[in-house]
């Protein structure tokens, strides 16, 4: 099963994103774990415009891990779930190199997700 939803939407491109935003993503050493469902409205909205910004950063194929999930009976089922406490979708966790976990992007913000995690990894540098 894939997940489509993370496909780069067509309408963005590199110009669409702030530069800061992309040089924060584009860190060599994290690599991006991202969970959805196609089915899911929150992932169509949200979903594209990050898969779009990945591909504006040069987020290489290999960095980017994609967990689609379904509805279960006794809530979200798929790979790492529980492993990784997935409660809400979309879900995408940052983690550096080590797979230390740097950065959790939860369903729903007042920004896009990649402008949230970039603010994110950009905190955890400061502190770094």
């Amino acid at each position: 099963m894939t997940l489509e939803t993370l496909s780069p939407a067509d309408d963005l491109d590199a110009d669409a994103f702030d530069e800061s935003v992309l040089d924060a993503l584009a860190a060599d050493d994290y690599g991006f774990n991202v969970w959805g469902g196609d089915w899911c409205g929150d992932c169509q909205r949200q979903l594209p415009a990050f898969g779009a910004a990945l591909a504006a950063a040069g987020v290489s194929d290999d960095r980017v891990e994609a967990y689609p999930v379904v509805k279960g009976p006794n809530g979200k089922e798929g790979e790492l779930v529980d492993e990784y406490d997935i409660e809400l979708i979309p879900t995408v966790v940052v983690e550096d190199a080590d797979g230390e976990e740097l950065a959790r992007f939860v369903e729903d913000a007042d920004i896009s997700i990649a402008e949230f995690l970039a603010r994110r990894l950009a905190d955890a540098e400061a502190t770094a």
